[in-house]
């Protein structure tokens, strides 16, 4: 969407005497591409449920690593938002979910943009001490090594 023009749509003038200009987007054409790709898929029956098929069984992967990647310290929601949104191709109900979603993590950007810089910072301070504990209680109990006693170990012999 970015670096397309934008194509002003005029109207006839209304009571005020001038002409209202609304602006409209033209999709970019690789968007357009897709969807002409998907119609051509969704004309044939067998195309209509293989399509749901691959978009099911692709969507449910990625989640899945999404899921599995949320304690670990990483993108783990942002992929599990990515495979929601290769689903809201499909299926209505993840369209759905996915702008409510959106809607939420835009109130929430919206609303911390709106704090003091203080606030700021507590938040972002709250959020790497929370994803320092996730990583940390990760290793420990994945991979069996407790990183504290490493380090404290590490610092009263040198």
């Amino acid at each position: 969407m970015q670096g397309e023009p934008m194509q002003p749509e005029r109207t006839e003038p209304g009571e005020g005497g001038g002409v209202a200009v609304s602006e409209r987007r033209e999709p970019p054409r690789w968007r357009r591409r897709i969807s002409t790709t998907l119609a051509l898929i969704r004309a044939n029956p067998t195309g209509r449920l293989a399509l749901k098929v691959v978009i099911g069984v692709l969507g449910a992967i990625v989640v899945s690593v999404g899921i599995v990647l949320i304690p670990l310290p990483g993108p783990g929601w942002l992929i599990v938002i990515a495979g929601l949104g290769i689903w809201a191709v499909e299926f209505h109900w993840a369209k759905r979910l996915l702008g409510f979603t959106r809607r939420h993590v835009q109130g929430w950007a919206a609303w911390v943009k709106g704090q003091s810089l203080g606030v700021r910072f507590v938040i972002g301070s709250v959020g790497i001490v929370f994803v320092g504990a996730v990583a940390l209680l990760s290793i420990r109990y994945s991979l069996g090594i407790d990183v504290i006693a490493q380090v404290l170990r590490y610092l009263a012999t040198n």
